[in-house]
C-alpha cells in the first residue's frame, strides 16, 4: 500500500500530473514522455523519480529503453483516501444541518 501524502505530493506538480494523465491512456518510454515537455531530460528524470518513489508509476528497462507504466494500486489508494474524507465531511455537514434546524426551531 502507498501512503496518501506521498501520492498527493507527487500530483502537486503540473508536469507530474500531466505525466500521470498521459500514462492513464497508455504506457510510454521516458524519452517519449520527456519530448512532450520543454525541459532537459535530466530535469524530467527527477519528475519520473518522484512518481516512481511515490508509487504512481513503475518503470521497466529493456535494453536502452525505460518504459513507464501507471500503477493502478496508487489510484485505488487515492480513491479510498478521498472516499474516507468525503464521508467525514458529509457527517460533519449533516451535524451542522441538524444544529441549524434546531436553532430555527428555537427562534
Amino acid at each position: 500500500m502507498y501512503a496518501a501524502p506521498r501520492l498527493f505530493h507527487a500530483l502537486g506538480d503540473p508536469t507530474r500530473l500531466l505525466v500521470i494523465q498521459r500514462l492513464a491512456r497508455e504506457s510510454a518510454s521516458v524519452s517519449a514522455l520527456a519530448s512532450e515537455h520543454t525541459m532537459a531530460l535530466s530535469s524530467f528524470l527527477q519528475h519520473v523519480r518522484v512518481l516512481e518513489e511515490s508509487g504512481w508509476i513503475r518503470t521497466v528497462k529493456v535494453g536502452r529503453v525505460r518504459t513507464c507504466h501507471l500503477n493502478p494500486a496508487a489510484l485505488a489508494t487515492t480513491s479510498r483516501f478521498l472516499d474516507e474524507q468525503r464521508g467525514v465531511w458529509e457527517r460533519r455537514l449533516d451535524r451542522l444541518d441538524d444544529y441549524l434546524l434546531t436553532m430555527d426551531d428555537d427562534a
